[in-house]
C-alpha cells in the first residue's frame, strides 16, 4: 500500500483482510521450531486427545503474528507503537483465518499522524479466536 493510500485512511475504515491458508500440522511444526515452543498440545494428535481437545492447537502466539502480519502489510514495522491481543479461542488444525483491522481513531500532533486500529481474526464460520488493538505512528513525510 503507498503512503498516500495509508493518508487517505479515515476513521471507520477497514484496512484490507489478510487471509491465512488452512493451520496444517506442517506449519505448526515449523512455528514450534522457530519459537522453542514445544508444548505437546500443538505437536502431539495423542498428547492433545489425552488431555480433552480433538487434536492438536494452533500456538496462540503464532495466530498474534498473523494479526501483527496484517499490521505490517500496511504500515512500517518501526511505526508500530502498540500491539496488543485477547485470546479467545482455539484455533485448530484446517482452521482457514482471517484477519481484520478497522481505523478508530486518528490523530495529528506535530508531524506525527497516529492511528488507532480494533483487531480481529476469525475462522471461516465466523467464530473469534482473537482480538487486538495497535497504535501505529506515521511521520507525516513517512513513506513505507
Amino acid at each position: 500500500m503507498k503512503k498516500n493510500e495509508i493518508n487517505n485512511f479515515r476513521i471507520g475504515d477497514e484496512i484490507p483482510n489478510f487471509h491465512i491458508k488452512p493451520i496444517s500440522r506442517s506449519m505448526l511444526t515449523l512455528y514450534a521450531s522457530a519459537s522453542g515452543d514445544y508444548n505437546p498440545i500443538h505437536i502431539d494428535s495423542d498428547y492433545a486427545k489425552k488431555s480433552g481437545l480433538p487434536d492438536v492447537i494452533a500456538h496462540g502466539m503464532l495466530i498474534m503474528s498473523f494479526l501483527g502480519q496484517t499490521i505490517t502489510n500496511i504500515f512500517p514495522q518501526g511505526s508500530i507503537k502498540k500491539f496488543e491481543s485477547k485470546f479467545i479461542a482455539m484455533t485448530n488444525i484446517n482452521d482457514c483465518l482471517t484477519c481484520k483491522g478497522k481505523i478508530i481513531n486518528i490523530e495529528l500532533k506535530d508531524s506525527l499522524k497516529r492511528f488507532s486500529l480494533k483487531l480481529l481474526v476469525i475462522d471461516s464460520s465466523g467464530k473469534k479466536k482473537l482480538s487486538g488493538s495497535a497504535i501505529v505512528e506515521l511521520k507525516l513525510n513517512e513513506k513505507k
